[in-house]
C-alpha cells in the first residue's frame, strides 16, 4: 500500500495499483481536481505538483515511485488558513489567467522557482517556466506576477 503525505496530510492509497500515476490518484483516489491532465507526456506542464518539495509531471509518476513522499498539489499551495501566497495574489492582479486550465501547474513551478531563488531574472523565470505551456500565451503576465511576488518575498 502506497502511503504519501498530501498538502499536510497522510493518505493511504488503499488498493491504487503502485504504477499508476500520480495524477489519477490525486483526482480520482483523494478528490483533489485542481491538478490537470493536459498532454500525459509530461510535455505541457497542466499536471505539475511539487514531491518533495520539486515541481513534478503528475502524469508520469507512478506513486510506486514515490511512497512516503511529500506533495503539494494547487489546493495546498495556500496557506492553511486560506490565505493566498503573494504568487497567487500577483496571477489574480496581474489577470494572469484566461481560460485557466494550465494555471495550476504553472503556479506550482513558480512557486518552486521561487523557492529555489527568490530573485529571478527574466532568463531565470523563461528557463524554469519553459516547460509550462499556456495556450492563452499569457506569458508576459506570467513572468510579471513571478517579479511581483519575488519583490513581495514569496512563493
Amino acid at each position: 500500500m502506497v502511503k504519501l503525505v498530501v498538502n499536510g496530510r497522510e493518505q493511504e492509497l488503499g488498493d491504487v495499483d503502485p504504477q499508476t500515476p500520480l495524477l489519477w490518484a490525486l483526482r480520482d483516489e483523494l478528490g483533489l481536481v485542481g491538478t490537470k491532465f493536459g498532454c500525459g507526456i509530461a510535455q505541457c506542464g497542466a499536471c505539475t505538483v511539487h514531491v518533495d518539495g520539486r515541481p513534478t509531471r503528475s502524469c508520469v509518476t507512478p506513486v510506486g515511485a514515490i511512497d512516503g513522499a511529500k506533495v503539494t498539489t494547487i489546493e495546498g499551495l495556500a496557506g492553511e488558513d486560506g490565505a493566498l501566497t503573494p504568487l497567487q495574489q500577483a496571477w489574480i492582479d496581474e489577470d494572469v489567467a484566461q481560460c485557466g486550465y494550465c494555471q495550476a501547474g504553472q503556479l506550482m513551478t513558480a512557486s518552486a522557482l521561487l523557492a529555489d531563488n527568490p530573485s529571478p531574472s527574466d532568463e531565470d523565470i523563461d528557463n524554469a517556466m519553459s516547460g509550462n505551456l499556456c495556450r492563452c500565451a499569457t506569458y508576459k503576465r506570467i513572468r510579471k506576477a513571478i517579479h511581483i511576488a519575488a519583490k513581495g518575498n514569496g512563493q
